[in-house]
C-alpha cells in the first residue's frame, strides 16, 4: 500500500479511500469539519458531529457514513477505526490496519491540550504515522491553555470595568466554543455573531451547552462579551460599538504583534486548537511509529526535529507517491 498526495488531498493507493480530500471524491474520510478539510463527496466517513457540522456548512451530505470512536469496521480487505483527535468537537484520527496487521494512522489536525468542548485525544498506536504539522516549527511552544484563557478573562474584565465592549475574534467552529465555554462557566453573558451562534447551538445537540448566550442582532447589552468572526471585522460591522477593545484568539499570536495587526485587533492571545511542536514530538513517540510522514504547515521542520530525536521521519510536500511500510 502507498499514500499519495494528489491535488485534492491524500489518497490511499489501491483503495477507494481519500483522506480529507478538498474536492469531490468517491469516498473520503473527513477528520473534522473546518472548511479546508471538507468537500461534497459521494460518500463520507466521519463522526456524527463532523457530519452534522458539514451539513450545516455544505447542505445535505450525500451517503454519510457516521462512525463512532473506537469501533473498527471493514473496508474491503482493510480494517478502519476512528479515534479522537482533540482538535474540535467530533475531530478524529483514522487508523487503517492491513491484512498482515500493519497499522497506518492519519491524524488530521491534532491537539493534546485538555479541552472544554472537544473529546480528549487518544494516542493511536501504529507502525506508520502521517501527522499534520501546522505548528511543527520549534519556535511554536504554547503556554498552558488554562493560563491563556485566564489572561483572556482578565482582559475581558478590565475592559468591561471601563465600560468598553470586549470583542473576541475567533473562528466560528471550535475556537469560539472553547473560549465561550470558559467564559460562560465564569458567569459572563455572551452574544455571538449568527455564524458562531448557530454552530454553538449544534454543539448543544452533542451535549456541549454554552449559556447564557444570545444571538447578535446589531446590539450588545452592558456586561456582554461579543464573539465575532475575524474575516468580518474590517467591513465596519463593529464601528457602532465604542468604546470597544478587540482581541483575536490564534496560535499565530506567538509570531508577535503582527498577528493582532493582521486581524485588525488590539491584541492577540495564543489560544490554539492545534498541538505545538513539543506536543507533536511527544505524540509521535507515544504512537511507537517506526516510520513518520509529516504533512502541511512546517512539515520539513518537524521532520528534521524528529530525525534529531532518532526517528525515521520525512516530509510529504508536492504531490507524489510515497511507499508506506
Amino acid at each position: 500500500m502507498s499514500v499519495e498526495l494528489r491535488r485534492n488531498g491524500l489518497h490511499l493507493t489501491g483503495t477507494p479511500l481519500s483522506l480529507d480530500a478538498t474536492r469531490k471524491s468517491p469516498l473520503s474520510f473527513v477528520s473534522h469539519a473546518h472548511s479546508d478539510h471538507i468537500a461534497r463527496h459521494e460518500r463520507t466517513i466521519a463522526t456524527a458531529a463532523t457530519l452534522r457540522f458539514m451539513a450545516h456548512r455544505l447542505g445535505k451530505v450525500s451517503a454519510p457514513l457516521p462512525v463512532p470512536y473506537g469501533r473498527p469496521f471493514e473496508l474491503g480487505s482493510l480494517m478502519l477505526e476512528l479515534l479522537p483527535a482533540g482538535h474540535i468537537l467530533g475531530s478524529a484520527q483514522l487508523r487503517v490496519i492491513r491484512e498482515d496487521g500493519k497499522r497506518i494512522v492519519y491524524t488530521g489536525d491534532l491537539n493534546l491540550a485538555p479541552s472544554l468542548t472537544a473529546e480528549p485525544v487518544q494516542v493511536a498506536e501504529c507502525d506508520t504515522l502521517v501527522i499534520e504539522s501546522t505548528f511543527g516549527h520549534p519556535r511554536y511552544v504554547f503556554p498552558p491553555r488554562e493560563e491563556v484563557l485566564g489572561a483572556v478573562e482578565s482582559w475581558v474584565r478590565r475592559h468591561l470595568e471601563r465600560g468598553a465592549v470586549p470583542v473576541l475574534l475567533a473562528y466560528p467552529l471550535g475556537k469560539s466554543q472553547e473560549a465561550m465555554k470558559y467564559l460562560s462557566n465564569r458567569g459572563f453573558p455572551l452574544v455571538a455573531h449568527p455564524s458562531i451562534y448557530e454552530v454553538t447551538k449544534l454543539y448543544g445537540e452533542f451535549g456541549v451547552t454554552i449559556e447564557p448566550l444570545r444571538r447578535f442582532e446589531g446590539r450588545v447589552e452592558p456586561g456582554e462579551v461579543l464573539f465575532f468572526p475575524p474575516h468580518l471585522v474590517r467591513g465596519g460591522a463593529l464601528a457602532p460599538f465604542w468604546p470597544r477593545a478587540t482581541a483575536v484568539l490564534t496560535g499565530w499570536a506567538l509570531d508577535g504583534g503582527g498577528a493582532a495587526r493582521r486581524y485588525g485587533a488590539d491584541v492577540a492571545f495564543p489560544l490554539s486548537d492545534h498541538a505545538d511542536c513539543p506536543s507533536l514530538v511527544r505524540y509521535v513517540k507515544a504512537t511507537g511509529a517506526r516510520d513518520v510522514i509529516t504533512l502541511h504547515g512546517f512539515a520539513e521542520e518537524l521532520a528534521e526535529v524528529l530525525r534529531g530525536e532518532g526517528l525515521d521521519a520525512r516530509a510529504l510536500g508536492q504531490p507524489k507517491q510515497l511507499a508506506l511500510l
